[in-house]
């Protein structure tokens, strides 16, 4: 039986998209991750329309909770050498950039069945730490957990990062938590039954300045104390490992080939999935507006679907945390910032390892399919819950990535995208107890580095609050260190 293709460019069938729905992914953000139609070189202007009339018929949802996907920049493929033609400075300071936000749809497609009215723990936040949390509370038989999303699943920084997951970092305490979700993530598939594409090709990080060659040495030798085997290499020993590298602007670089990038869509869904079967409740496009606080005890989290009672609510909502503490009144310090990221068209496989040149903040990797993948951050942008998508960012990037790996320039850039980092003033993450507002869980603050880290933070949570061994993390990463003047100062952030 032949197969009705909706999506030339990414070989998408209605079959593919029969399949979506019947997983639950029935709005069209959340349809075209699950397919990846409108991801190929059309961008979507071929099959966005065919798509929509199929998930209102097949999917039984209203049109108007159909809305189109953000369309993602430039218009055509282009290629790195006319983007790296520009002066980033000639553009001007960064701005809100196109589109300056994404609206949710008019009528969201929320889960079947009536809001719950109580559980014993609530989560707000279904990016990847509130996912994981729930999925290993309810392994540890802590069944009665609601996760509120506030959109589709992979709207937020979650399904928008490069996907990363390395051991090379500047504190034992990252080390350890990086090792441990390596550990995950290699058994994810069997556990889960979904395939995250994890690929072990490595991290090669650049320093082009003697401070961050300094940086480098510091840290691999506080990584091989513990076990992690990253070496130092001369520039010409960083082309051995990429040979269309430049290594003239370089001093040093580190290589750990342990380090690994995964596909981050299928952890989301894989730990969403293994949660919802052991009983826990999933509530996408269901956004908090209170937080009811009595005798200085959390009580409810009060939704635009209804109010939820609750014994314990976790703050996992990354860049938004700070919004969510404070219907609390509660005052976190983390900051939004935004990073973008692009997508190049697919070559034949070349480059095993991501890399990243620490003195500009760039990274990039090949993924499965054979784009390129890289983002960078920019210190002139503001803080700001912004997701636009800029051509600052298009024009930085591709003069740094062309001075990494100069004959790519006739690369075309497919699409890119912005996500949100969530930033504290030590680039150390917020864990624990709320004080003097008891119930009241932080997981938040991770900046750049949240995905590669939740599998092994929600696990050690998980543990605590199902009744185990209290880890020293929880006592580290509090949210009184700021006013006590302790901070927990970690330097190895990429962008």
């Amino acid at each position: 039986m032949g197969k009705r293709i909706v999506c030339a460019c990414e070989d998408v069938s209605e079959q593919d998209l029969a399949e979506a729905v019947r997983h639950g992914f029935r709005d069209v953000e959340s349809a075209k991750r699950y397919t990846g139609f409108g991801t190929g070189f059309c961008q979507g202007k071929s099959c966005l329309a065919g798509i929509a009339h199929w998930l209102e018929r097949e999917g039984g949802q209203p049109r108007e909770g159909l809305a189109p996907f953000t369309p993602r920049p430039p218009v055509a493929p282009t290629a790195f050498a006319s983007f790296a033609a520009l002066d980033p400075e000639a553009l001007g300071p960064p701005g809100p950039g196109v589109p300056p936000r994404e609206e949710l749809p008019a009528a969201p497609v929320r889960p079947d069945g009536p809001f719950p009215e109580r559980c014993r723990v609530a989560i707000v936040g279904g990016g990847i730490m509130g996912l994981a949390l729930a999925y290993e509370l309810a392994k540890r038989g802590q069944r009665d957990v609601v996760v509120l999303e506030a959109g589709y699943l992979c709207a937020g920084a979650s399904g928008r990062n490069g996907g990363g997951v390395r051991m090379q970092w500047g504190t034992p305490t990252n080390i350890r938590l990086a090792r441990r979700s390596l550990e995950i993530c290699r058994g994810f598939a069997a556990e889960l039954g979904i395939n995250v594409w994890l690929r072990q090709g490595g991290y090669l990080f650049l320093a082009a300045s003697p401070e961050v060659a300094r940086r480098l040495e510091r840290s691999a030798e506080l990584q091989r104390r513990h076990d992690v085997p990253t070496r130092l290499l001369t520039p010409d020993g960083a082309r051995e490992i990429v040979p269309e590298l430049d290594a003239a602007p370089f001093l040093l670089a580190a290589f750990n080939p342990k380090d690994a990038v995964v596909f981050p869509w299928p952890f989301l869904w894989g730990y969403a999935k293994g949660a919802a079967e052991r009983g826990v409740r999933v509530e996408t496009f269901t956004r908090a507006v209170g937080i009811e606080v009595e005798r200085g005890r959390v009580r409810a989290v009060v939704t635009d679907r209804g109010r939820l009672a609750c014994d314990v609510l976790v703050n996992a909502a990354g860049a938004w945390s700070p919004k969510v503490a404070s219907l609390a009144g509660v005052r976190l310090p983390n900051e939004p910032h935004r990073h973008e990221i692009l997508v190049s068209e697919p070559l034949k496989p070349f480059l095993g390892p991501l890399v990243s040149v620490l003195d500009d903040g760039l990274y990039f990797s090949q993924s499965m399919r054979g784009e390129i993948v890289g983002g960078m951050g920019d210190p002139k942008d503001p803080a700001g819950l912004e997701s636009g998508a800029t051509l600052r960012f298009l024009a930085r990037f591709s003069r740094a990535f062309l001075r990494t790996l100069p004959g790519l320039g006739a690369l075309q850039v497919i699409r890119q995208w912005a996500g949100c980092y969530d930033v504290t003033p030590d680039n150390s993450p917020i864990l624990g107890e709320t004080p003097g507002v008891a119930g009241f869980l932080q997981m938040s603050g991770f900046v750049g580095h949240g995905f590669m880290m939740a599998p092994a933070v929600a696990e050690l949570m998980a543990s605590w609050m199902a009744g185990g061994e209290r880890d020293e993390i929880f006592d580290r990463f509090t949210l009184s260190r700021f006013a006590e003047g302790r901070l927990e100062r970690e330097d190895f952030i990429i962008g």
